[in-house]
């Protein structure tokens, strides 16, 4: 049974920065592609971030390049978020999706689909993610 559970989440000035972790069981990560999404009260929940841990290509929302970087630690099953000089429109639920992918090959990750909520059906609770002053 796939199970993502998120953590990291909390309180945060403008500017400051927090490490979201994804941490799977049930699967091998090799085989799939880990999304990022968030969801503020009110909007409809938008993706921000995919990787392949298979090969480390990853793609970003144009919201979040330049701030926003994945890693991977495929040791332990666990996909890290770093979110760097966060802003007040960062806040929000973020969640972490794993989505089973046909082939190996780098260029199977398509933002267009994998920030695309909607194709994953495999989802953590979320974490809480405020910045304000």
């Amino acid at each position: 049974q796939v199970q993502l559970v998120e953590s990291g989440g909390g309180l945060v000035q403008p500017g400051g920065s927090l490490r979201l972790s994804c941490a799977a069981s049930g699967i091998v990560l090799d085989y799939y592609v880990i999304g990022w999404f968030r969801q503020a009260p009110g909007q409809e929940r938008e993706g921000i971030s995919c990787i392949m841990p298979s090969n480390g290509r990853t793609s970003y929302a144009s919201s979040t390049k330049g701030r926003f970087t994945l890693s991977r630690d495929n040791a332990n099953n666990t996909i890290y978020l770093q979110m760097n000089d966060l802003k007040t429109e960062d806040t929000a639920i973020y969640y972490c999706a794993a989505l089973r992918s046909v082939t190996p090959n780098p260029n199977y990750l398509n933002p267009k689909v994998h920030l695309n909520w909607k194709v994953y059906r495999n989802w953590g609770q979320g974490t809480q993610v405020t910045v304000s002053a």
